[in-house]
């Protein structure tokens, strides 16, 4: 018994879940617009927005836009690893810029930057095997004000050493979710232009 729980967990963090624990309760994009009145962290905002989705932290990337570059605000651990100018070639770069939504289910056929793939996150999850494997889904989108003004980027993947063990590939209704959540963080205190991160 012991053991099928053992290879039950192990599974779960194969496959971009989280847990047992965590998702008892599925969260709802009501739960990340519930946040608001709380002047929540990016920290938290991620997380709540990893659980809606269904991935792990440290699958999900948070940047915000400054004096024509993006800044990571989540994770935390890729705050001072420098920018992407909006006139890069990095899918964050290119989503802010066009204002364009993105959805791939085989990412890591595409051409882009790794070298943030490599810094180790010190997300406090169960299984930190996951946290240096490449992204092999994403789904990227802007994060615009009610004007339209694009403030940032927020990305979710799904990582794993292949397609097959990154887990379930992202949906239409997926990026429908991401989308709304984005209308959502945009509204967040820590978004808006100068705000202590």
């Amino acid at each position: 018994m012991i053991i099928k729980e053992r290879f039950n967990a192990i599974l779960m963090s194969s496959n971009g879940s989280q847990g047992a624990a965590a998702k008892a309760a599925k969260a709802k994009i009501a739960d990340l617009e519930s946040m608001l009145s709380e002047s929540p962290c990016s920290e938290q905002v991620c997380f709540k927005l990893s659980c809606v989705l269904d991935v792990r932290r440290s699958e999900i990337a948070l940047l915000r836009l400054e004096k024509g570059s993006l800044r990571f605000i989540f994770p935390v651990e890729l705050r001072s690893a420098g920018v992407l100018p909006l006139t890069g070639a990095a899918v964050a770069a290119r989503t802010a810029a066009t204002r364009t939504p993105l959805l791939s289910n085989s990412f890591m056929r595409v051409k882009h930057v790794s070298l943030f793939e490599a810094v180790r996150l010190s997300t406090g999850e169960e299984d930190k095997s996951l946290d240096q494997v490449p992204i092999q889904k994403i789904m990227s989108v802007p994060v615009a004000s009610a004007d339209g003004k694009v403030m940032g980027v927020v990305q979710v993947s799904r990582k794993g050493l292949d397609v097959k063990l990154a887990g379930a590939d992202f949906t239409g209704e997926d990026l429908k979710k991401l989308e709304h959540a984005a209308e959502i963080i945009a509204r967040m205190p820590f978004m808006q232009a100068g705000a202590e991160l």
